[in-house]
């Protein structure tokens, strides 16, 4: 351990918060308690497999990853070393839980059958599309533009986090697609060591991170990193009020991360906080509206597109055209349609104006949050 531990109890036992680990990572994860992980952002070793060195037409020499951490003796290895960890991952993960992996196409189709196979549930493969990637210098193949992430639940049917509405609002009010294009690290953002050269080959962008973060975690989680590097993802967790624990047995990028780690500062509280989704607010009855006496009971209630109209009962029901029911069993009804979300169908009518009825139940939810 590196740095002096923030404690948080998970049952019995506490967690090493905004730390990094020295040692092996799946020693460490399996002596961290059991359940205790909101989200895992894991970038394992991508074997490789290169064979001599690269150079680029001017004969310079392309400083590729060929680091002992990513060298393995065979697919069986690395195969192994995969289940090792992901099994280690997955002991730690709350029942809600998420995983976060990235690889590129020399492993992600392995990395992919190993969660599968571990019970781990995948939700989405996110293509991480390079704005300014490096070219193939040889020509023998394509530009390699673009790496894989797969996002998973600890379990089939966990309620994982996703913050839809925030995504959304970051992609200009669209809904966030699974490519996402962003650049490499470069200029100020690329760590350098004590030589000057690169910190680590395979750093990745502060975005990247910070478009997962605020997709699948919320302020207050904890999230792991087992495979830490120069500790972007802790980097941006203490910027967004999330705790993390990075495991990274190389020095030298443990002294990198912690100089970084210093030097963040976390964002204040009301910057923190993002669009949620309807589905996440709190649930308000219409019948809460009648309890009121927001709206009475015998009072009418108009489609939003005029055609219909129906009158409210005692007990939060609707009455229009013989049907009766919830505000959205009975629009759906006049409709002639599957369903209805009656909060958005009918208004009332106050000084001669329509009011959608929502705005009643929004009233309410402020004051719940107050």
């Amino acid at each position: 351990m590196t740095k002096k531990t923030t404690e948080k109890s998970a049952g019995a036992a506490a967690l090493p918060l905004n730390t990094i680990l020295d040692g092996d990572c799946i020693e460490q994860m399996n002596a961290l308690p059991e359940g205790s992980i909101d989200l895992i952002f894991a970038d394992p070793p991508y074997n490789l497999q290169l064979k001599g060195e690269l150079h680029r037409p001017d004969n310079s020499q392309v400083d590729a990853v060929d680091d002992h951490w990513d060298q393995f003796s065979s697919f069986a290895a690395y195969d192994k070393f995969t289940k090792a960890w992901l099994k280690a991952a997955r002991r730690l993960l709350k029942p809600n839980g998420a995983i976060w992996v990235i690889g590129s196409y020399h492993n992600i189709f392995r990395v992919g059958t190993a969660l599968q196979d571990a019970g781990y549930w995948i939700l989405n493969d996110v293509v991480w599309r390079k704005s300014n990637p490096m070219p193939n210098f040889r020509g023998k193949r394509f530009t390699n533009a673009h790496e894989t992430m797969i996002w998973a639940s600890k379990v089939e049917g966990g309620k994982y986090t996703f913050n839809y509405e925030a995504l959304k609002a970051l992609n200009e009010g669209i809904q966030m697609r699974s490519d996402w294009v962003l650049p490499i690290c470069t200029g100020h953002e690329r760590l350098k060591d004590e030589n000057g050269d690169k910190a680590h080959p395979t750093q990745k962008p502060q975005s990247l991170l910070h478009r997962v973060l605020v997709g699948s975690t919320n302020p207050g989680d904890v999230v792991l990193d087992p495979f830490f590097g120069t500790g972007t993802t802790g980097a941006v967790a203490k910027m967004l009020g999330r705790d993390f624990i990075g495991i990274e047995r190389e020095a030298a990028y443990r002294r990198v991360a912690e100089k970084r780690l210093a030097s963040v500062r976390k964002f204040d509280r009301e910057a923190l906080q993002v669009s949620v989704s309807k589905r996440a607010e709190p649930r308000v009855p219409f019948g809460q509206l009648v309890e009121r006496g927001m709206l009475r009971p015998g009072e009418e209630l108009y489609s939003m597109n005029k055609r219909h109209k129906a009158k409210v009962r005692a007990d939060g029901t609707l009455i229009g055209d013989d049907v009766k029911g919830s505000i959205h069993q009975v629009g759906a009804a006049l409709e002639g349609a599957p369903s209805c979300n009656g909060w958005t169908y009918w208004c009332y009518k106050r000084d001669g104006k329509k009011v959608p009825i929502d705005v009643l139940r929004q009233q309410i939810r402020a004051e719940m949050a107050n």
